[in-house]
């Protein structure tokens, strides 16, 4: 059985990991469907991933409506099956809410025994970037804190770069998500963190749009007249909800360029095709709102989900989003872990 400790966990965040965004797997009547939610952690272990992401965007926020009550089972089903594998993941749950909701989502994973919580901050709309830091410095008291820089299309807010050079400044952040799907803002969380002399904060890309690029990229920051080169560690992402086995040789061979430049040339043809497919999976055509449905239907298509409702009845596939994403299937084979996933599949389906 798997031995979880926070130290361990925090030096596997800063040496850089291949993080999903863990989707919900949903009955036709939309309930949880266990067997298929056990499927999905098994996979990503078993695929290689470093960590698992819980309670997030991509689980679907509604699973916390009172009508629904699915943040506490979804949580600790994912903790359970983590811990029957041989695996070490590092496990993050999302908090998301006002003060109040987000101490209580916070407590609910540490006593779950989650290393960390992905802090969301959309329900801070209006309140001024001082109130936001207040309420960060309260949640980290909690539990450690993973930053998180959502892009305004999907519910997040444009933050300044002192507000990340402050949020830098808490003992107890861990982490940092950097997904707001714009380069200057990236650039600035990078910058913040580096001035801040925090080293020991790793960084994430979450932006599934030029992940590649994120990766390989060296940010040079000048500090006190000389210049530090700081690399995002690893990934944190929804698009790495599939084709999970490819997305971990993607970042062992992304470490490698780092080291030789000779090597970044075919990764970036290989960032290139990864944004053309997360276009079609994100459903970027239609202001992504067929995102969740999009991975479903990549993992309905393994046979690891049986289809692609969300709770809310409304989130679907946009017209034609399904053949977008048979096309970028057809076009990028190099992409997916079809045979990965074919190989084991009946496996992760065990009770």
């Amino acid at each position: 059985m798997a031995d979880f400790d926070r130290p361990s966990a925090r030096q596997r965040l800063s040496r850089g990991e291949v993080i999903p965004a863990h989707p919900l797997a949903l009955t036709p009547a939309r309930k949880l469907d266990e067997r298929r939610q056990r499927a999905l952690t098994r996979y990503y272990l078993d695929a290689g991933a470093g960590g698992l992401a819980v309670g997030v965007h991509t689980t679907q926020f509604a699973l916390r409506e009172p009508a629904v009550g699915l943040y506490r089972p979804v949580l600790e089903l994912a903790m359970d099956t983590a811990r029957a594998t041989d695996h070490r993941p590092v496990m993050i749950a999302g908090v998301v809410g006002k003060t109040p909701q987000a101490v209580a989502e916070a407590q609910i994973a540490v006593e779950l025994h989650y290393d960390a919580g992905l802090l969301s901050l959309g329900a801070w709309r209006q309140e001024s970037e001082i109130e936001i830091l207040a309420h960060c410095r309260v949640i980290a008291g909690v539990i450690p804190l993973f930053g998180f820089y959502l892009q305004p299309a999907v519910g997040g807010r444009a933050l300044s770069h002192r507000f990340w050079r402050e949020f830098a400044e808490i003992p107890n952040v861990w982490a940092i998500k950097i997904a707001p799907f714009d380069r200057y803002k990236t650039g600035d969380v990078v910058r913040a963190v580096v001035e801040a002399g925090r080293a020991d904060i790793a960084l994430y890309t979450g932006n599934d749009d030029n992940i590649v690029a994120d990766l390989i990229t060296p940010f040079p920051v000048v500090v006190g007249g000389e210049t530090v080169v700081r690399w995002i560690d690893g990934g944190l992402l929804g698009q790495w909800a599939v084709w999970t086995r490819s997305a971990v040789d993607l970042l062992r061979r992304a470490k490698a360029a780092r080291a030789n430049p000779a090597h970044a040339m075919d990764l970036l043809r290989i960032g290139a095709a990864l944004t053309a497919a997360n276009a079609a999976i994100f459903d970027a055509a239609n202001g992504f709102a067929g995102c969740i449905p999009g991975i479903h239907e990549v993992l309905r298509k393994q046979r690891l989900l049986e289809g692609t409702w969300c709770l809310d009845e409304r989130e679907v596939l946009s017209a034609g989003q399904s053949d977008e994403i048979a096309r970028v299937h057809r076009s990028h084979p190099e992409l997916n872990d079809d045979a990965f996933v074919a190989e084991s599949l009946d496996r992760w389906l065990r009770p």
